[in-house]
């Protein structure tokens, strides 16, 4: 027998419309009756007789059947097969398309649950610095390791997280971080050179147990263990400090790593996505590669700004001395000028050929920035220039850029913060010929040590050579 299904109406009874009716005893005895009947259309459920329960049936047609939205009695309709195969068809597509979208998304949330889970254990190599390992300092571009292949730059996806470092890798690089591989030792540890599968020249920083440094600050360089791209021509101080080396630095080279670090210095505190204050630029901290581009590196001491955060202060002032901006070493404030500050230094520094760190000549003067300011107040600033760079500079528009880079040194360098300008403006002031530039103050720590000081740890000082002035003060007070 085909099975059959019922529509339900709500309607009014009517007896005219009756074909027959009956006394039930069962609740279900109505739709049996109808059932098995051929000729019934409809049923209902229904007290017709002295309020007792029974059964309307109709045969034929049914006429003149209204339905209503409140109140009535519920009307069985009697469906066609064909009409009843339609509904259940289409019930059944309802059911098996939500299905197949549930399952559909369910496999979708396994796929990018799986896929992240794979990006995670993916190793990716930060290169924000190195510490200074003794003029053999190094710098990277990322890369990606895997516990079995290496990954070009290229191929890595840009939202990888926080990576892990696959031990066995770095040590095959390494041949076992044999002493062989080892380039030289730093603050933080010993740095060995390697080689990846790809052939690509590597340096990688293990951190000593038996380093001064603790953790706190290695946190700031990412992990424990790190890879950075080896660089041939190492820190800019073992060019510009060499006497054979320096040779190889003319002026245009030394603009040229002149506004590479002006550019970096820039990123960091105004164009990447957090404000980050070095504190601790010098010659030894900026790398060169191949191309002598210069690299800022050893962002162990560095510190994070917010966007609305202009300066902090603390109570560790880390850094080098002959680098640190007056506020920061006396005071332990440090902003974005503080590093403007250090990167005068480095610029006098790349102008001079002189350190700036345990400077001394003849005349007294007790740094670098004081031997500067009294050329530079004399006229004589072009005396103070790396006679090498005199030697490819012989033409008058070189030595008024060498003269100008010398004036921005001397602006960088000001005693008070709010007279030195900022990164860009530095960067319009080395870019232009024609931009205005102010005149230098005299620089902060500019006369260094006392000479009483120094006369005093001099060891073939004798003392009857010492001239000490005394005055005695008398106050009155009245009665």
């Amino acid at each position: 027998m085909k099975p059959v299904d019922y529509m339900v109406y709500t309607f009014i009874a009517s007896n005219e419309e009756v074909s027959y009716s009956y006394q039930m005893t069962e609740p279900d005895e109505c739709e049996a009756k109808c059932l098995n009947d051929c000729n019934c259309t409809a049923y209902a459920n229904t007290d017709i007789r002295d309020g007792g329960s029974g059964c309307v049936i109709w045969n034929g047609g049914l006429f003149d059947i209204r339905s209503y939205p409140n109140g009535g009695q519920d009307l069985y309709v009697k469906l066609a097969a064909a009409d009843l195969d339609v509904k259940i068809t289409s019930h059944g597509r309802i059911i098996g398309s939500s299905i197949a979208v549930t399952i559909f998304l369910l496999l979708s949330i396994i796929i990018l649950s799986y896929w992240k889970r794979k990006q995670k254990r993916s190793i990716t190599i930060q290169t924000p610095s190195v510490d200074q390992v003794r003029s053999q300092d190094l710098l990277t571009d990322e890369v990606v390791l895997t516990s079995d292949r290496y990954i070009s730059r290229e191929n890595k996806t840009d939202d990888l997280e926080l990576p892990l470092m696959e031990f066995e890798a770095l040590a095959m690089a390494t041949n076992r971080f044999s002493v062989a591989s080892m380039l030289g030792q730093g603050g933080f540890g010993i740095v060995y050179k390697g080689m990846l599968p790809d052939g690509k020249e590597i340096a990688v920083k293990r951190l000593s147990k038996m380093s001064l440094q603790g953790t706190d600050e290695f946190k700031n360089e990412g992990e424990k263990m790190l890879i950075y791209e080896y660089l041939e021509n190492l820190s800019l101080d073992s060019h510009l400090f060499d006497k054979i080396r320096r040779s190889n630095l003319s002026w245009q080279k030394r603009f040229d790593i002149t506004n590479g670090i002006a550019r970096g210095l820039l990123y960091l505190h105004q164009d990447s996505r957090f404000r980050i204050i070095h504190r601790d630029l010098k010659a030894s901290n900026v790398l060169l590669d191949k191309n002598m581009t210069p690299k800022i590196s050893d962002f162990g001491m560095a510190r994070i700004f917010g966007r609305d955060e202009t300066e902090a202060n603390t109570r560790k002032v880390v850094g080098t001395y002959g680098y640190m901006a007056p506020e920061y070493a006396m005071d332990g404030i440090f902003s974005m000028k503080s590093d403007v500050f250090s990167f005068g230094v480095l610029l006098l520094e790349i102008i001079t050929g002189k350190r700036s760190k345990g400077f001394y000549n003849s005349n007294r003067d007790h740094n670098l920035l004081g031997f500067v300011w009294r050329y530079w107040k004399e006229g004589k600033g072009i005396e103070i220039v790396d006679p090498i760079i005199m030697d490819y500079s012989s033409s008058a528009l070189r030595t008024h850029e060498i003269l100008r880079c010398i004036q921005i040194g001397l602006l960088c360098v000001q005693e008070r913060a709010e007279d030195r300008p900022v990164m860009a403006t530095v960067m319009v002031m080395l870019g232009s010929e024609t931009t205005a530039i102010p005149q230098p103050k005299r620089p902060g720590f500019c006369v260094g040590r006392s000479l009483f000081e120094t006369e005093l740890s001099s060891s073939t000082q004798r003392d009857d050579d010492l001239t000490v002035n005394q005055i005695t003060l008398s106050v009155i007070d009245a009665r």
